[in-house]
């Protein structure tokens, strides 16, 4: 099955997490240090939570598809390619505390979209844990954060700050 993703940098992640799930009426299906997702069942929606900077208000980091497998990734790379959009692919990339293979596009407006398949879980002994200090550690594949990152390939696309990842 495939569902849309909606990727959200919140100034309060315990708040969010309250409210999503009251929403939803569902718990988080990962919780990590600076981070929490929902697998939503109805609608079907992948809803992440990436912790922001107090006081900073609610906004879209990313959004993106999630798909079952490598090859539905590399299938869509290949038809947004023939499409004409840049793209730029990421392989066996850890993000989200997750392995991921993905391929990003950037709208017309910058907003960034990714689809992007699971292969496996990362970090896993941090489930459940919220100490922020948690998230700070190197390579601990929480990731989504807005930095240049190198050209697409294909098509010129808006250039400059976007998600290095999930």
């Amino acid at each position: 099955m495939s569902r849309v993703q909606l990727a959200l940098r919140v100034a309060d992640l315990e708040a969010s997490i309250t409210f999503y799930s009251k929403l939803f009426n569902t718990a988080p299906a990962k919780r990590r240090p600076g981070y929490a997702n929902f697998a939503i069942t109805e609608p079907p929606l992948k809803l992440v939570l990436l912790e922001g900077e107090p006081g900073e208000g609610t906004r879209v980091d990313h959004l993106g598809v999630e798909v079952e497998s490598t090859e539905i990734v590399n299938a869509a790379a290949a038809r947004l390619a023939e499409a004409g959009l840049a793209t730029r692919p990421e392989e066996e990339t850890t993000c989200c505390y997750a392995v991921q293979d993905k391929v990003w596009v950037t709208a017309p407006g910058t907003e960034p979209w990714e689809i992007y398949t699971v292969t496996a879980d990362a970090r896993p002994d941090l489930e459940g844990q919220t100490d922020p200090e948690q998230s700070a550690v190197a390579g601990d594949g929480t990731c989504c954060t807005t930095e240049t990152q190198p050209a697409a390939t294909g098509a010129a696309g808006p250039a400059g700050k976007q998600p290095s990842c999930c």
